[in-house]
């Protein structure tokens, strides 16, 4: 039998103030958009988040248990369902009731940390999986790193910590004439399996699914059906990633993108070889293949695979290592309040407004974006730092 595993990540991150400005530093530390915070959670919610788990519970039910899915839910996301729509909560609740579903492990921040300090890294995927635990019942064993950022040294650290399984980017240049449709052992590690996305097949879904100049436009359930059994023979497991926001917000509703999934559980068991698993279930029935070799940083984000997304250009360098550096002073004040703060500072997506890239996957970065210029991300960005990193200082007597 082949397993089918499908992944969504469900992460919104807290908007900066664009309108926090220079003269605002040391007078003012609302950093926050909270009325962008709460439209845009309530937006999704309606078009995504609540339907799509409506939907998804009712296929399980349909299924009697033979559909199953997983979700990494940021930390920074289940916050903001708990304070703008508590009801979004509750359906995450009802579907990890049914025993279908897996929650996985991540850092609470969706931040980069594993790139600049492996203490914070470790503290905040603890801080996830505790938060896993109070909410789900769920004590996560598959890890994902933010944005599938993935190395032979992340894998080492995600086994030390006592993850079973990672998942990573099925990257051409990592991967060579190898398939993702396997298991693979990362280098290195005795325990660990390494799950990689099949990013052809995740992507038709997640990008291409409304794309009329695509020649393989429309996607319909029948067709996305056959390219999954046409691996029969060619592969151990189906792995398809992607964010759960292309339910109904990147992918709006009146593409026909819950009519797809609605039919596709059908359409993938009606080949008596594929059923579906969750990663974990999956990483425990198969053995790798192969090693996986990774010494440098991989990701799912844009053609090249990388990091560049985030870090590179001089403003995403300069933000990331200023955040960073007051790592040390900020837990030293003991203040849960900046502590708190100074994480949501280190959220992935502050970086990611600051990309020049706007080349191969401008389109992507331009939907995501919330700033009209990369230059404007990174001024409102650091006005915030500054007064945080002023804040701290005040508190450590420094100032």
């Amino acid at each position: 039998m082949i397993p089918v595993c499908f992944y969504f990540q469900v992460h919104q991150p807290m908007r900066l103030d664009q309108g926090y400005s220079f003269f605002d530093i040391g007078r003012s530390h609302r950093y926050r958009d909270e009325a962008a915070n709460r439209d845009i959670m309530r937006k999704v919610a309606d078009k995504c988040y609540l339907p799509a788990n409506r939907m998804m519970l009712d296929l399980i039910n349909e299924h009697r248990g033979d559909f199953r899915i997983s979700y990494a839910i940021t930390g920074v996301v289940m916050e903001q369902f708990q304070e703008f729509c508590p009801e979004v909560l509750d359906s995450f609740r009802a579907l990890a009731d049914t025993g279908c579903v897996e929650f996985i492990g991540e850092t609470h921040y969706h931040s980069l940390a594993f790139l600049f300090s492996r203490e914070e890294f470790r503290r905040q995927v603890k801080m996830h999986g505790r938060i896993l635990e109070e909410f789900f019942g769920a004590r996560p064993t598959t890890f994902r790193n933010t944005e599938l950022i993935y190395s032979n040294d992340l894998a080492l650290e995600v086994e030390k910590m006592g993850y079973k399984t990672i998942l990573c980017e099925g990257a051409d240049h990592v991967l060579g004439w190898r398939s993702p449709n396997y298991l693979y052992q990362p280098a290195g590690c005795t325990r660990l399996k390494a799950m990689l996305k099949n990013y052809r097949l995740s992507d038709d879904v997640a990008f291409r699914f409304s794309d009329r100049n695509w020649s393989e436009w429309p996607v319909t359930t029948d067709k996305f059906a056959r390219w999954v059994h046409a691996l029969a023979g060619n592969g151990d497991v189906v792995n398809l990633f992607m964010d759960y926001e292309t339910i109904g917000e990147h992918q709006w509703a009146d593409t026909g993108i819950f009519e797809f999934f609605r039919c596709l559980p059908k359409a993938v068991l009606a080949h008596g070889d594929f059923v579906f698993r969750t990663p974990g279930e999956a990483s425990a029935e198969l053995d790798p293949m192969a090693q996986l070799d990774v010494p440098y940083f991989t990701s799912w984000a844009d053609l090249e695979r990388d990091v560049t997304a985030w870090l590179g250009n001089p403003m995403q360098d300069q933000a990331a290592e200023l955040a960073y550096a007051l790592e040390d002073d900020v837990l030293a004040t003991g203040d849960d309040e900046l502590i708190a703060t100074w994480r949501e500072l280190l959220t992935s997506d502050h970086f990611y407004y600051m990309c020049t890239k706007w080349f191969s996957d401008g389109d992507v970065h331009k939907y995501f974006n919330p700033y009209d210029t990369p230059h404007q991300a990174f001024i409102t960005y650091m006005n915030a730092l500054n007064d945080l990193a002023l804040r701290v200082r005040r508190d450590l007597g420094k100032d």
